[in-house]
């Protein structure tokens, strides 16, 4: 029935290093894009603005 020491200073390392490295990857994926990704995607948002903008119809009866 001998319990298992525990050093509380190691484990409040240990469980802050998990949290640190759970926001960091958390983090890695909401802003670790590259800039050819970055670029790629504001190039796409743009062709699809532009797509949409030149299928407008103009309202020419309220003049």
């Amino acid at each position: 029935m001998a319990a298992d020491i525990v050093n509380l200073r190691q484990f409040r390392k240990a469980k802050a290093r998990t949290e640190k490295e759970a926001t960091a990857e958390q983090n890695r994926i909401s802003f670790g894009r590259t800039k050819a990704e970055k670029s790629l995607t504001r190039s796409l948002n743009e062709k699809a603005n532009k797509a949409h903008e030149q299928g407008r119809l103009e309202d020419t009866e309220r003049e």
